[in-house]
């Protein structure tokens, strides 16, 4: 019997998770509650009391 010399490619899949795309998430989602919260505020100061 000969030897086969079977060259085997190992792959090596990394999950890359990359830290300034997920900081840059947490700005745009952050912002949105930012302004979430001025906009309820203005409707329970200035709004609110006219009825």
């Amino acid at each position: 019997m000969a030897d086969r010399n079977i060259d085997i490619d190992e792959r090596h899949v990394e999950k890359k998770s990359d830290s300034s795309l997920v900081a840059a998430t947490f700005i745009k989602y952050a912002a949105y509650i930012i302004i979430l919260l001025i906009a309820l505020y203005f409707l329970v100061r200035y709004l609110f009391p006219m009825f």
